[in-house]
């Protein structure tokens, strides 16, 4: 028999596409339609900014929040010192400690694009896992946590086992992760209340042993939920473009090139994505998905447009659909585009090489990569297909904005300062 959730956030979840597994699914739409419910994801500080594959979880806490429960985001900073070993070949770098909380402060400024913080009922909560895990007495937590976990069980899970199965090394350090992200859990309950962790499927092995300690220590109640790893219907995975991450800070990636990936996803992915990234109603996704001809291309529109304005803001949405529309429909140069703006000390007197533009204007990662764009015609200037790549252009043809084109999807201006 089908579950049937009953409680309004299950219910999104569901018809949304969120659930990939739960420890005990009845009991927490129980628990749910008892009263607000607290829960968390935890979130690394590996970098400054959070990729589109963390978007799924984003948007996991917005819809706890809309639904009348309480959110918490948790940042890292006591284990992204350890490093999460879950879907990595290899150990991760150990970052300073001042990196790691800068990272924690440009990482939130997304987070308060998508749920509220303050100190009402269902108010979010910001909370830094270094707040406990940088004072444990190493003695007390192997003797007070350690012992409820067992090796055979930690070798069982997915994200051990698959290290040691491709005979990868897994350093003690990324070993203990797992008590450490079950020991949060538990001090979050304790702590504020926190009955629910969620997270991505490859989280479930840490997210089960958490609810388990809190049973076992404190003989309370605690429930884990997952949702499925999301792909795209060409098997890219989520989060990853040609160029590398798709990033959610505006200053790791431009309003213009993120609303332009959105844009692009193959047809087939329209209505999940709307689904999961959108609040539209769930009908109006399933229509605009099932869409096909030129109707599919301004339901990317759509989809574009809702997901640049929760995650940049409604003006960066309607700026960089109107740089789309003049770039491609009215083949106009797009002042929007982004922009590599030269100093008049960086052409030198016979000019630069359209090489150097393309990789400068992050339209190619390497000269080799430019000259292979160049050779293959997928390289254009203002429209016009490129032959040539030893080209120069001097501060004269640099004087008005160029438009360099790395095949049909992919613009940048060049400008040169006066």
């Amino acid at each position: 028999m089908t579950f049937r959730p009953r409680s309004e956030f299950l219910h999104v979840m569901t018809t949304r596409g969120f659930i990939a597994d739960c420890t005990d699914l009845e009991g927490l739409d129980d628990r749910l339609r008892a009263g607000p419910v607290t829960g968390y994801i935890g979130f690394d500080l590996t970098a400054p900014s959070l990729h589109i594959g963390n978007l799924v979880q984003i948007t996991l806490l917005r819809w706890l929040q809309k639904t009348g429960n309480r959110p918490i985001t948790l940042m890292g900073g006591g284990t992204t010192k350890v490093g999460d070993p879950s879907g990595k070949d290899e150990m991760r770098r150990i970052l300073p400690v001042a990196q790691i909380e800068a990272n924690a402060d440009t990482i939130h400024q997304v987070f308060a694009k998508y749920v509220d913080y303050g100190e009402g009922p269902t108010d979010a909560m910001r909370v830094n896992n270094a707040d406990w895990l940088d004072e444990l007495r190493y003695i007390d937590f192997l003797r007070d946590i350690g012992r409820h976990f067992t090796i055979n069980r930690m070798l069982a899970f997915e994200s051990v086992k698959s290290r040691l199965d491709r005979e990868q090394a897994l350093s003690f350090i990324e070993f203990n992760y797992m008590l450490l992200q079950s020991y949060d859990f538990l001090e979050l309950h304790r702590r504020y209340g926190c009955a629910l962790q969620m997270g991505g499927s490859d989280q479930w092995g840490n997210i089960v042993s958490g609810a388990d300690l809190i049973r076992r220590i404190d003989g309370a109640e605690a429930f884990g939920l997952t949702t499925p790893l999301v792909t795209r219907a060409d098997g890219k995975k989520m989060g990853k473009s040609a160029e590398g991450a798709v990033w959610l800070n505006e200053d790791a990636m431009s309003a213009y090139d993120f609303w332009q990936w959105w844009r692009n996803v193959p047809d087939a992915d329209v209505g999940k994505f709307l689904r999961m990234f959108s609040e539209l109603p769930v009908a109006e996704c399933d229509r605009l998905g099932a869409l096909g001809g030129q109707e599919i291309n301004e339901a990317k529109v759509i989809l574009a447009n809702e997901v640049t304005a929760r995650c940049r803001g409604a003006e960066a949405a309607t700026a960089a659909e109107a740089t789309a529309r003049e770039v491609f429909e009215k083949g106009g140069i797009g002042e929007d585009l982004p922009t590599l703006t030269l100093a008049p000390a960086d052409v030198p007197e016979g000019g630069i090489t359209l090489v150097q533009l393309f990789v400068r204007s992050g339209l190619a990662s390497s000269g080799k990569e430019a000259r292979r764009l160049i050779a293959e015609g997928g390289a254009r200037l203002d429209d016009v297909a490129l032959t040539d790549a030893g080209a120069l252009l001097d501060a004269a043809a640099l004087a008005g904005p160029r438009k360099l084109s790395a095949g049909r999807k992919r613009h940048a201006l060049v400008k040169l300062e006066a």
